[in-house]
């Protein structure tokens, strides 16, 4: 409840700014630093002029070194892409710019960009690093003794926004992809115009999540789909493999270990952990700071729904036999 409202409260805010004249708007020239930045091609660019001016954008701030957080929120953004189609570089813009960059290089980040296989329309950015950081503050994504602190922890949020409106609102890299792409295809081009009209009366009644599904969707849906009821094959979560009946294929202690610390076994050059990392475009599972229950909880989720799938599939082929017979 309370995530809900400050959520609202966010809303409101940005309603209340969107009744202002452009003239009047803080989210204007006037706000924002034009900073200078470089893409991934080594193009150069200014931040206000060439990126966000009478844009919609989603802007998040990343390091390629960074192992749990980004690889996340990168394969994330990578499926509201997909969603959008074309509308990315036409009609939406996504900026992803690094907060470490003496090491991310345009070079380094173009080869970010390929093992996620990102497609046109997104912008990979480096500059410098106190501009950068400048930047961030004026965005409200920069917590002073988290972001200016001795590790690499940083604020996890981006924003979206049409800066022609003065619309701007702070979301989580864990959001639905289907809600973003939204935001950004619909709500936040024309905010007057609803997305839909349908009743909530006719909405169906949904089942509470386990813990398990609820880790799956929110911080494994990103990079892994879980068979063809959830999107196999499609390319939308392809980052990493598709994971019905990997509790078949793989011991419960070792899936455990690489739930709760993959990038230890990277290190320890385990050789199934490596096997992994090179089939799968040398993309690094992510240590999403687990703990051994959520593992449990995990495992016991991805047990269940590969049983489930799978006594389906066995029903559909003893109909399907049973009407060849006939």
């Amino acid at each position: 409840m309370r995530r809900l409202t400050v959520w609202l409260g966010t809303v409101v805010l940005c309603w209340a700014l969107q009744g202002l004249a452009q003239e009047a708007t803080p989210w204007g020239a006037g706000y924002f630093p034009n900073t200078a930045l470089t893409d991934q091609d080594g193009q150069e660019v200014h931040f206000f002029d060439d990126l966000i001016k009478d844009k919609v954008v989603v802007i998040n701030f990343i390091f390629t070194g960074c192992g749990d957080s980004c690889p996340l929120e990168t394969a994330r953004l990578r499926q509201v892409q997909q969603l959008l189609g074309d509308r990315v570089g036409r009609d939406v813009f996504f900026y992803s710019i690094s907060i470490d960059p003496l090491s991310d290089t345009p070079e380094v980040l173009k080869a970010y960009a390929a093992r996620f296989k990102v497609g046109p329309g997104w912008r990979f950015l480096t500059g410098d690093k106190d501009q950068i950081d400048e930047l961030r503050r004026r965005l409200g994504l920069f917590i002073e003794g988290v972001d200016n602190g001795r590790s690499r922890d940083h604020n996890l949020s981006l924003i979206v926004g049409n800066q022609a409106t003065g619309r701007w609102m702070k979301a989580s890299p864990f959001e639905n992809p289907w809600i973003l792409a939204d935001q950004l295809a619909n709500s936040l081009q024309n905010w007057k115009t609803p997305s839909s009209e349908q009743s909530y009366a006719l909405a169906p009644e949904i089942r509470p999540p386990s813990s398990g599904e609820e880790l799956f969707r929110t911080r494994c849906a990103a990079c892994h789909s879980l068979g063809p009821e959830d999107g196999q094959g499609t390319g939308m979560r392809s980052v990493g493999p598709d994971l019905l009946g990997v509790t078949q294929r793989r011991e419960r202690a070792w899936l455990s270990r690489w739930i709760r610390e993959p990038d230890r076994m990277l290190a320890e050059r385990e050789a199934v952990a490596v096997a992994l990392y090179e089939q799968y475009n040398r993309v690094a599972m992510p240590n999403l700071r687990l703990n051994h229950q959520d593992a449990d909880n995990l495992i016991e989720f991805l047990e269940q729904e590969s049983r489930r799938q799978g006594a389906q599939e066995q029903a559909r082929a003893g109909q399907a036999g049973g009407t060849a017979a006939q």
